[in-house]
């Protein structure tokens, strides 16, 4: 991590290297005075201090008006798209499958720090995710796997509560739950197929919050089942809670907010927020800037509500750096620079974010600029699976060693 810039002992003047030593340090304003003289000898000391007193030190700094900017998580995220052609390194479910665990082992060699899947019904992607994720559980250590979102129109509350707890503990409880009202699917309707109705004077979007709130209420893991009183097998006292449970989980459930409101809804109810490509366009600025200010609403529903953990935030971007023929191939023609503009449906508005392609130099500074990026804590790369895995182990590596330590993620 990061404190402040390097400061040339001769000249007191600020250089533009950092230094590696464990935490940004950033006043709103500016970072240090550049008429101040710092020597580098003493900014080590502090480095130090800062490292070994860091909880004391991190209240103080914020009381000074200083602001603090972590290291990132990075991790990937995937569709999981198939196809059976010829062009395609993924061509069937079972391909879409095997490589996702593929990936995820080589994302924990690198380094990164989250395996993330998209989740979408009715379509040549990636669908129930458990199987997947306890999958991926049981072949890593350390990597975070999640989902970015699973859509809880979809969903039985009481079976998934079921499969998540059973999943976390294979993973040893690094699973990161992303859940929603979903986006526009393959089928009309497609969750009456599953046996899901609103009930009266809801839509399908008061649905899945009532499925959420379910969920969460049983991930809570308090007993509420009457026991038989001539069970199978002996019961513990009291009521009955599903089984497996693991303890934790609860803190660990994202929302994928598309508005404001959905934001500060998530935070009252003590969920982590997930911001993607796309969010309604709700003030006409660019995407960046309205997930910015998204992220700061959830943040301030948050410390409102009074919870007493700090809330992780995750934004997704298409970053590219172009660093071979392979890149510029695929990537090198990109003309997405700028945010575009469409309905999801007839009166929905909504703006969908630019993609990042360029050389490192040129990405980095693209990248300084995205205020959304730079107000959370994770970042989620979307990454194209269907150019197998390999080649996505290849773009990670390239963000994780040319791009993130410029930018104080590594």
């Amino acid at each position: 991590m990061i404190i402040g810039q390097t400061v040339d002992s001769a000249t007191g003047r600020r250089a533009h290297g950092p230094l590696q030593s464990g935490i940004r340090l950033q006043r709103a304003t500016d970072l240090i005075d550049p008429n101040q003289r710092y020597n580098s000898l003493i900014l080590d000391r502090v480095c130090h201090i800062v490292r070994a007193h860091w909880d004391s030190f991190a209240n103080r700094v914020s009381a000074w008006g200083w602001k603090i900017d972590a290291m990132k998580k990075l991790g990937f995220l995937s569709f999981g798209h198939w196809t059976p052609s010829s062009q395609s390194e993924t061509r069937s479910g079972a391909d879409a499958l095997l490589q996702s665990i593929d990936l995820a082992i080589e994302a924990e060699r690198l380094g990164m720090d989250g395996a993330y899947f998209r989740v979408h019904h009715f379509a040549r992607q990636l669908a129930s995710p458990f199987p997947l994720l306890a999958a991926i559980g049981a072949r890593t250590r350390k990597i975070e796997i999640g989902t970015a979102v699973i859509d809880m129109r979809y969903e039985n509350p009481h079976y998934m509560a079921e499969d998540a707890g059973a999943a976390d503990l294979i993973a040893g409880g690094r699973l990161q739950l992303g859940i929603s009202r979903g986006s526009p699917e393959q089928v009309i309707d497609g969750w009456r197929y599953f046996g899901h109705l609103p009930r009266e004077g809801e839509d399908d979007a008061a649905m899945a919050r009532r499925h959420t709130e379910e969920f969460l209420t049983l991930l809570g893991g308090k007993g509420f089942a009457k026991p038989n009183p001539r069970p199978m097998f002996p019961n513990p006292p009291g009521l009955l809670r599903l089984e497996p449970h693991s303890e934790g989980l609860r803190d660990r459930i994202w929302w994928g907010s598309a508005s404001n409101a959905t934001a500060e809804w998530a935070a009252k109810l003590g969920m982590n927020m997930q911001t993607s490509t796309l969010k309604f366009d709700e003030t006409g600025e660019p995407l960046h800037i309205q997930q910015a200010a998204q992220i700061r609403a959830f943040r301030s529903a948050w410390k409102e509500a009074g919870h007493a953990r700090t809330p992780r935030v995750s934004v997704s971007r298409s970053i590219f750096a172009l660093v071979d023929a392979r890149d510029h191939a695929y990537f090198g023609h990109e003309r997405h620079e700028k945010d575009q503009i469409g309905f999801l449906d007839e009166t929905t508005r909504a703006i969908f974010g630019r993609s990042y392609a360029a050389e490192p130099d040129v990405l980095i500074e693209q990248l300084r600029h995205d205020t959304a990026i730079a107000e959370a804590d994770t970042l989620l790369l979307t990454v194209p699976n269907q150019l197998g895995v390999a080649y996505n182990v290849h773009v990670m590596e390239s963000i994780l060693t040319q791009i993130a330590p410029a930018l104080g993620w590594r």
